[in-house]
């Protein structure tokens, strides 16, 4: 394997809590997906450093869905997730699917991490330091949960959002359990948010902790990555070792937490700690073109609270989408992963509806350019602003250019001739910390009125800030 220096994101946009399993030359990644559906994303790569969806563990809603961990035993492949008040597991012998159905495990407690001990025993740690027992074939919970496991402290004087202690990762190497937490609360301070860890010679304690805690942490809001933590540690088939872990981008918490990547090392004394590296890489492309030709959306594309396939169809002339009154129901959302990024889609509208391209946070905090047959207006959450009229053509183009946070809104009647409406937003403050919900502002694609709206052609692509 070539050797990385990762300094940006290896999946950038909100792609929190990340789960990677390593399997031959294959490495397999999953998310915290949310009340977002199809939920927990299946990512592939052979590399670490370029990703595909491959597939989807959950194709309808499930409930919010946080902190999973993706797991190969035995030639099949688990997920362990925390939704709905109780743990579930899903199971596939593929990772891009089909995955089972999910399972109860009817225990409390969020971020399950699974290990299963060289003679076969399963367990799973959860946040707060709890821990189970799991049958051999890890479908069931088989003893009492308890606590086994109270954590690394961090001086008292350090600025977090909280303890918190959360996401436990299991790791067996050399006769030790490793077991990889996040303390310090994920969001708040930059300074928040950190990975630490501990070993034991038993998956149940007692846990000395590491002398280089903590491993990855953000010690200065200088620094481009804010909130680092959430680690899960990585062998690659030639020996090598890599953590991947989520963080803010610095002045872009608008984008959610980012899935990074940093090498580890192994001290003679048998602890790891992330090893420096230097430079600032960019992203691997996300410009996106989609036509919705296929028969099925693509994995790009998902609601909060429902399937897409609930509002939003395909047929030979697009996307197919009918007109709603009120909030209730999700836009087709489709994760920004940029800093400067240009989105167009070409509509048109039957009827009395309203075909719209906006960037959701969520019910309560939306805004986005609308077409109907009167004209183009542009609305935001908690206002409506005035139309301009149409051209006589129920096709129209729609342009959204967000560079770094200023958002400007294009129309066009012919598709050549471009015009920008009137408004002009100034959009940084669309994020978890002053709107709660950990999510990120997405752009998405929606209906409103009596009528039918079909969108023929959409487009994403990054964008070189300064426009």
């Amino acid at each position: 394997m070539t050797s990385l220096n990762i300094t940006a994101p290896v999946i950038p946009g909100n792609y929190a809590d990340p789960s990677v399993v390593v399997v031959g030359e294959d490495y397999y990644m999953t998310h915290s997906s949310y009340k977002l559906t199809p939920g927990l994303i299946i990512w592939h790569s052979r590399d670490l450093r370029n990703w595909k969806r491959i597939g989807a563990a959950l194709t309808e809603y499930a409930g919010d869905v946080w902190a999973p961990d993706l797991v190969h035993y035995k030639d099949l492949y688990y997920i362990y997730y925390p939704a709905n008040r109780s743990n579930w597991v899903v199971t596939a012998k593929d990772p891009a699917g089909p995955w089972s159905k999910p399972i109860n495990l009817g225990i409390k407690g969020i971020d399950p991490g699974h290990i299963a001990t060289p003679d076969g025993k399963r367990y799973l740690h959860m946040s707060g330091g709890h821990f189970c027992p799991l049958s051999d074939d890890g479908l069931s919970v088989t003893g009492e949960v308890k606590h086994v496991y109270d954590g690394w402290k961090y001086p008292d004087d350090w600025i977090v959002e909280a303890y918190s202690l959360e996401g436990p990762k299991v790791t067996y190497r050399d006769g030790y359990y490793y077991l990889t937490v996040a303390v310090g609360g994920t969001a708040g301070p930059p300074t928040s948010h950190m990975v630490v860890s501990s070993r034991s010679r038993t998956p149940e304690g007692p846990w000395e902790h590491s002398p280089y805690n903590p491993i990855v942490r953000t010690a200065s809001a200088e620094e481009p990555w804010w909130s680092k933590g959430h680690g899960s540690l990585i062998e690659t088939p030639d020996g090598q070792w890599w953590m991947a872990y989520h963080a803010y981008r610095s002045g872009f918490h608008t984008l959610g937490r980012q899935t990074l990547m940093e090498p580890v090392e192994w001290t003679e004394d048998g602890w790891y700690r992330t090893t420096p590296y230097h430079g600032w890489s960019k992203s691997p492309s996300a410009s996106i073109v989609d036509d919705f030709k296929k028969e099925n959306l693509n994995l790009h594309w998902q609601c909060e609270g429902a399937a897409p396939s609930v509002r939003f169809t395909t047929d030979e002339r697009g996307l197919i989408v009918q007109g709603e009154s009120g909030d209730s129901v999700s836009p087709l959302l489709f994760m920004a992963a940029d800093e400067s990024y240009e989105t167009i889609v070409e509509v048109t509208v039957q009827g009395n509806a309203e075909g719209q391209l906006l960037l959701f946070y969520n019910q309560e905090a939306y805004f986005g350019i609308g077409v109907n047959r009167e004209g183009v207006r542009h609305f935001r959450s908690f206002k409506n602003y005035g139309r301009v009229p149409g051209e006589g053509s129920s096709n129209v183009h729609l342009k959204v250019v967000n560079d770094r946070h200023i958002v400007s809104f294009y129309y066009s009647f012919d598709g050549v001739i471009w015009r920008r409406y009137d408004k002009t937003l100034e959009t940084s403050g669309f994020h978890h910390n002053t709107l709660g919900g950990f999510q990120s502002l997405r752009i998405g694609l929606d209906a409103a009125g009596e009528g039918e709206v079909i969108f023929h052609s959409f487009s994403y692509r990054t964008l070189e800030h300064g426009l």
